[in-house]
């Protein structure tokens, strides 16, 4: 699907707009509320292996800091731009505000693609962009983590680049990292397990049995891979799969009406997420064009790749029989396709809210860093579910007081308590 005409930022902006109307926002909130309070634009000379030089360009989004340091991933894709990353940022802002952990919002990005660079092109892009921002960024500051086709290595180098630059050891400058090296048990399976929470919860409110219900998964990275493991342990079944070809920079979609195995199709998975489609046939399941994940006969739709993948366009493909949209990626669904769902009734679990695992472990592992003591895998997860099924239960109630669209609801409580905060600072 082309995205050429599609703004992550203006769409941002105007889910904000939507809220600060309904909160009646001054002007002087809302100017501040609308644009990032500073952002940084880069140069990353790496020398390639074939002896060239490469610029990649980089950037940094510090959205807001009212409520604590700022937090937010880095990705490393292709198709990234400045305002990409301005309206992940702009999310991560109301997403740390709505689990009510005390971090800001950030968000940081390289135009690359992974798949055609070496490891060592790779950790010459991450050195280098830890470099240009290292005055700027910092355990009390700017923590980043990764996101979109980066790793726990990657972070791992950059916290070792930062550690060289300041000349001591600041663990917690980065989360995500692996475990043993300052990294959390539980934080790669957070974001997964987390959507999950929340769509547990929502499945009790519409009082659905889980091990009743199917599902169709967008995408097979990490986030997706254990939503599906921890939906499938709680006794649900996903039918439906996609995934990213890179041979051929197409998606497809795997589906096995008697339900996928996670574990099976980890086997034939890459490194990104791309499954061999030839052994996926030996094995049973179909191959589909990669829209059709959206048209599945099934009650839960768990979009967890790249933004504006729920439009006006493919909105309609939606099947009559789903109930639940548990969004794990960020931005999937565009304002005019929200009008579609609500209108319909699907019981919408907007992505700041229930991807907000991710951030939540990532909370976690600042704390244990700056304790330098370790929890348990269980305890970590035990931890997740209480703040996850919190924030939802105070989403939920608010959605139904004041009779709002659930994205309304989290919005309104994420942008009130930032604004709060920069009202108690005296910002405005």
């Amino acid at each position: 699907m082309s995205t050429t005409a599609f703004n992550a930022f203006e769409m941002a902006q105007a889910q904000f707009d939507k809220a600060a109307d309904i909160l009646d926002l001054d002007s002087g909130t809302r100017d501040l509320l609308r644009n990032p309070l500073r952002e940084f634009h880069f140069s990353i000379p790496v020398r390639m292996d074939d002896g060239s030089v490469q610029v990649f360009r980089g950037f940094r989004v510090q959205y807001n800091d009212a409520r604590g340091p700022c937090k937010g991933g880095i990705r490393f894709h292709p198709a990234e731009t400045i305002d990409t990353v301005r309206a992940l940022a702009m999310w991560m802002t109301w997403k740390t505000a709505v689990v009510d952990i005390p971090l800001g919002g950030s968000k940081g990005g390289v135009i690359c693609d992974p798949h055609n660079l070496s490891q060592r092109e790779l950790e010459l892009i991450a050195r280098g962009w830890i470099r240009q921002v290292a005055k700027n960024v910092g355990p009390i500051t700017d923590v980043p983590a990764p996101d979109v086709m980066t790793s726990p290595q990657i972070m791992l180098w950059m916290l070792d680049e930062y550690e060289t630059i300041a000349g001591a050891k600041y663990p917690g400058l980065i989360t995500g990292k692996p475990v043993g090296m300052g990294g959390s048990l539980g934080r790669t399976e957070a974001t997964g397990y987390g959507l999950i929470y929340t769509v547990r919860e929502a499945l009790q409110e519409l009082d659905i049995r889980l091990d009743d219900t199917t599902a169709s998964v967008q995408g097979f990275g990490n986030v997706a891979q254990y939503a599906i493991q921890l939906y499938n342990q709680m006794g649900g079944t996903v039918v439906s799969v996609s995934y990213w070809d890179q041979k051929d920079n197409t998606s497809y979609v795997v589906r096995r009406t008697e339900g996928i195995d996670v574990k099976q199709l980890l086997g034939i998975t890459d490194r990104f997420g791309g499954i061999a489609d030839d052994k996926a046939k030996e094995l049973g399941y179909e191959i589909l064009p990669g829209d059709a994940w959206i048209e599945q006969e099934v009650d839960i739709l768990l979009p967890c790749a790249l933004e504006n993948q729920i439009s006006g366009e493919t909105v309609e493909k939606i099947h009559s029989k789903v109930k639940i949209i548990g969004e794990g990626a960020n931005g999937p669904t565009t304002p005019d396709a929200d009008k579609v769902i609500q209108d319909r009734g699907i019981y919408l679990v907007p992505d700041f809210l229930a991807n907000a695992g991710g951030v939540t472990c990532s909370y976690f592992e600042q704390v244990q860093n700056s304790m330098n003591y370790y929890w348990q895998k269980d305890e970590v997860l035990g931890k997740l579910d209480i703040k996850m099924t919190s924030a939802f239960r105070a989403v939920s109630e608010l959605a139904k007081k004041r009779k709002l669209y659930m994205r309304d609801a989290a919005f309104v409580i994420g942008v009130n308590r930032v604004a709060m905060a920069c009202r108690d600072r005296g910002w405005v």
